[in-house]
């Protein structure tokens, strides 16, 4: 399984944000995009997750064309996607946010109750409305959600937002269980240079709608000077 990124140019009606994408995430591999905002890394993940349509270039998931496939498509045939901000339902419980996952891709409900042995902190608020939960479970929610339908490629954007670092130790723990156990594939969108560098095999830099470099996994940990090249800290 891989994903491929040739060309890529996608955006907003006639406006393109992405300008000639590529990249590539090969099975069991977590690869992380960096970058400040504002440079094309939401509209990118909205791209291959299907949300956004492909202006031009080409997307190839598992050596099969999905261009011009569907969302609810790419996600039957194995792409996971945890968006910016959550994006559960909040006024649906844990549960039913999680039979949401499930119904959409017709997968059985055994696997409720094996993921959520992931998860535990959500076993004890599966009646609990999604809204009603902490930042953090909000987004270990939103993570379950995604890996209930067993993907082979999971799309992360900015998991770390607003999350406590005991949760994101959580998060990164699961992430790591997933790809020994099944192989998963992630594609992580960041800011938190220590989450990325504690996940990524290697990692792609983007600036202004293109990929400007790529790092390999010992490069993530020079925090300082990748804030300073790529992301304007002082």
């Amino acid at each position: 399984m891989s994903l491929v990124v040739d060309n890529l140019w996608s955006g907003y009606g006639s406006i393109a944000i992405l300008q000639g994408v590529d990249l590539r995430v090969d099975e069991g591999e977590i690869v992380a995009v960096l970058g400040p905002n504002g440079v094309g890394k939401t509209t990118l993940m909205r791209t291959l997750a299907g949300s956004l349509p492909v202006q031009r270039g080409s997307l190839q998931f598992d050596q099969r064309d999905v261009t011009v496939v569907a969302s609810h498509q790419r996600a039957r045939a194995g792409i996971g996607y945890v968006p910016q901000g959550r994006g559960i339902f909040p006024q649906l419980t844990v549960r039913e946010n999680m039979l949401v996952g499930l119904y959409a891709t017709r997968q059985p409900l055994a696997l409720l109750d094996e993921t959520l042995r992931e998860f535990p902190a959500l076993q004890r608020k599966l009646g609990d409305a999604g809204g009603s939960l902490s930042g953090g479970q909000q987004q270990q929610l939103a993570l379950a959600r995604a890996l209930v339908i067993q993907p082979r490629l999971l799309l992360l954007d900015e998991p770390s937002e607003g999350i406590q670092p005991s949760v994101l130790d959580e998060i990164s723990d699961i992430l790591l269980r997933f790809k020994r156990a099944r192989n998963l594939s992630v594609l992580l969108v960041e800011q938190n240079l220590d989450f990325a560098a504690s996940l990524a095999d290697r990692a792609y830099m983007m600036d202004v709608g293109r990929i400007s470099r790529q790092l390999e996994s010992g490069e993530l940990s020079d925090d300082t000077a990748l804030q300073r090249e790529f992301l304007g800290a002082a």
